[in-house]
Parts: C-alpha cells; sequence; structure tokens
C-alpha cells in the first residue's frame, strides 16, 4: 500500500485523526485518574439502583483492553482505504460513540464544578469524531478496485 495513495483519501486520513486522538485521551485518562473516577461512579449508581450494568476495572485491564482497541483501529486503516457501506458504517457509529464520550467529560465537569479526567483531551476527540461523522456521511465510501482487479478489466476490454 502506497502512503502517498493513503493519504490521498480523507476518509483514511480523518479515521487516523480520530485513532490518534483516541490514543491522547487515553493518556489523559491514565494520567489525570479517571479509572478511579469511574469505578466509584458505577458503585455509587449501584447502590442507589440496586443493578448496573456498567463493569468496573483494574488499571491493567482497562488500559490494555484501550491499548489494544487502539492498535486494531490503526491496523483497519486498510478497510477504511479500501471503502464500502460496512466500514462506513462503522465509522459513523465509532465515531457518535466519540462523540458522546467527549461530551460525557466536557458536561461532567461543567455538572461537577470541577474538570474531570479526561477532559483535557476531550474537545481533540470531539473535533476528531465530528471529522470523521463529517466523512461518514458526505465522504466517497465506494469500494476502491484492487490493483489486480483494475488490470483484469482493462485486460477484458482490449
Amino acid at each position: 500500500m502506497d502512503n502517498r495513495t493513503l493519504l490521498a483519501n480523507r476518509n483514511v486520513i480523518a479515521w487516523l485523526l480520530l485513532f490518534a486522538a483516541l490514543a491522547l485521551h487515553v493518556l489523559d485518562e491514565a494520567v489525570t485518574g479517571f479509572l478511579p473516577f469511574y469505578n466509584h461512579s458505577v458503585l455509587v449508581v449501584r447502590e442507589r439502583l440496586g443493578f448496573f450494568p456498567a463493569p468496573t476495572f483494574s488499571f491493567g485491564i482497562w488500559l490494555g483492553g484501550l491499548i489494544i482497541g487502539i492498535l486494531l483501529g490503526f491496523g483497519a486503516t486498510p478497510l477504511v482505504q479500501r471503502g464500502g457501506n460496512v466500514i462506513r458504517r462503522v465509522a459513523v457509529l465509532l465515531s457518535a460513540l466519540m462523540i458522546a464520550n467527549a461530551l460525557g467529560h466536557l458536561v461532567g465537569s461543567l455538572y461537577f464544578h470541577r474538570i474531570l479526567p479526561g477532559a483535557y483531551s476531550s474537545p481533540i476527540l470531539l473535533l476528531t469524531a465530528l471529522v470523521l461523522l463529517f466523512y461518514g456521511f458526505r465522504g466517497n465510501w465506494q469500494r476502491a478496485q484492487t490493483p489486480h482487479a483494475v488490470s483484469n478489466s482493462t485486460a477484458a476490454t482490449d
């Protein structure tokens, strides 16, 4: 895969920017103590409601799972370059989740009258998620032909 061709695709650029922002966001959360805040919040809600389906995590499991998810996202870049409706839908869904995540940190900071863990990187995550969402709806996600398919189709017309 040629890097010039890869970076000429705006969908790919938006995808890569989102995963770079997500990596920055996870670092922000890890450094500013998001996990203890999250686990405490889940336990408080469970105590009040008697049941709450959100899990609590140890630091290693939480961070390891997020790192694996980010690596899988970067690894899926060739799928984004190829295009198609499935990866387009994945991009839109992922964008919506990241918008909700970023807004949760920002609105939560307003609600609690303090900057919550992860809030520093949330504007970057929000912006990149909005860009990917835009390309998810407006970008060209037609499946790109592979070089082999192109050469076969041109040979058939000769």
